[in-house]
């Protein structure tokens, strides 16, 4: 159930699914469109439901993600791609909880990016951050090797883990871990 729960929401998101009601026959199995964040730079936090029942985003309740995940650096302020929320969301469910995702980073405007770049090695230089499409997490009281575990099981996106740091990135691109 869980990797047709999985795949039902990836072709979903993908739009693939060409007709309204099919949309809605197929939002039944998607889990509940609702989070929790609190951005840990910014010190700001949002109990959001993004998505209802029938599978319609709220543009509204996306640009308050937007304005959440923005680059805390710059304050710059993009569109985040929802396939990411959507991936958050199917890991966070599939671990069994509800609990409030620990944002580190979201959103990178080039110049911000461009400096992590020149500091680190880690920091790709064509991030999928600055196309809004990547998020750097960790949820308090689970140990982030377990999201890691449960991303790569759902085998969507990018999955990317740092044990030192103690966080796990999620991002919307072609399935890929390190």
């Amino acid at each position: 159930m869980l990797l047709k729960t999985t795949v039902v929401g990836l072709l979903l998101l993908s739009g693939r699914l060409l007709t309204p009601s099919m949309a809605r026959a197929q939002a039944e199995e998607l889990p509940e469109g609702e989070l929790s964040f609190y951005n840990v730079h910014t010190d700001e936090r949002l109990r959001v439901r993004y998505r209802d029942e029938q599978g319609r985003y709220d543009l509204s309740a996306l640009d308050d993600v937007n304005h959440l995940l923005r680059c805390h650096h710059t304050g710059e302020v993009a569109t985040i791609d929802p396939r990411v929320i959507e991936h958050i969301n199917f890991v966070q469910k599939t671990l069994g909880g509800d609990g409030e995702i620990h944002v580190i980073s979201g959103y990178r405007s080039p110049e911000y990016n461009a400096m992590l770049a020149r500091r680190s090695r880690r920091v790709a230089r064509h991030s999928l951050h600055v196309e809004g499409q990547a998020v750097d997490f960790f949820i308090p009281r689970v140990h982030p090797r377990v999201i890691r575990q449960t991303a790569l099981r759902l085998q969507y996106g990018g999955v990317g883990y740092y044990p030192r740091a103690h966080f796990i990135h999620l991002d919307c691109g072609p399935f890929r871990s390190w």
